[in-house]
C-alpha cells in the first residue's frame, strides 16, 4: 500500500514537472514569435527609409548632415544581426531620432511636404512606427508573463534546473517615455 502511495505522489510531481516546463517553454516560444514580429516590422522600416532619404535628398540640397545622420543610424541599427531585445534597443532609439530630425528638415521645404512620393512613404513610415509599437507592446506582454512564470514558485525550481533565462525587455527610450507620460494640454 505505502509502495502504492509513493508510486502515485512520484506520477503526480512527475507530471507536474513536465506541465510546468511544458509551460516554460510556451512562454518562451512565444517570446520568440513576438520578436520575430518586432523583426519584420523593423526590416520593413529598414526597406523605406532609403526611399524617404533619397526624396529627401532631391529636395533638400543643403541637409547632408541630417540625411548622413539617417543613413548612419540605419546602418548601425541593421548591423544588430544577433540577439534580442536588449541589443537592438539602443540602434532603433538612435534611429527613431535620426528620423524625426530628417521630418523636422522636411518642415522646411514645401515643395518636399507637397510631394506625392514623400507624403506616401511618410505614411507608411508613420504606419511601420504604429505596427512596430503595437508589436512592442505585444513582445512585452509575453516576456513579462514568461519572465513572471519562471520567477514564481515552483516554476521558479524548474527554471533553474532546465536553464530558463530571463528575457529582455525591448524599452522606450527615456526621452520617448517621459513625453508619452506628459499631458497634453488643450487650449481655445
Amino acid at each position: 500500500m505505502i509502495l502504492w502511495i509513493l508510486g502515485g505522489i512520484i506520477l503526480f510531481i512527475s507530471v507536474y514537472v513536465v506541465v510546468q516546463y511544458n509551460l516554460l517553454v510556451s512562454s518562451k516560444n512565444t517570446v520568440s514569435m513576438a520578436w520575430a514580429d518586432i523583426e519584420v516590422q523593423l526590416k520593413r522600416r529598414y526597406d523605406l527609409i532609403p526611399n524617404l532619404v533619397d526624396i529627401v535628398k532631391g529636395y533638400a540640397k543643403y541637409e547632408a548632415e541630417t540625411i548622413e545622420k539617417v543613413i548612419a543610424a540605419r546602418n548601425a541599427a541593421m548591423a544588430v544581426k544577433e540577439g534580442g531585445a536588449k541589443e537592438h534597443s539602443d540602434g532603433q532609439n538612435q534611429l527613431g531620432s535620426a528620423l524625426k530630425s530628417l521630418f523636422a528638415v522636411a518642415e522646411n521645404y514645401p515643395d518636399l511636404k507637397a510631394s506625392d512620393n514623400f507624403l506616401k512613404l511618410q505614411f507608411e513610415l508613420t504606419d511601420v512606427e504604429d505596427r512596430i509599437k503595437a508589436s512592442r507592446r505585444y513582445y512585452n506582454t509575453n516576456v513579462m508573463d514568461y519572465n513572471i512564470r519562471r520567477e514564481q514558485f515552483p516554476g521558479n525550481i524548474i527554471a533553474a534546473q532546465f536553464n530558463f533565462k530571463p528575457a529582455a525587455f525591448f524599452e522606450l527610450p527615456y526621452e520617448e517615455a517621459v513625453a508619452a507620460s506628459k499631458v497634453v494640454e488643450v487650449k481655445f
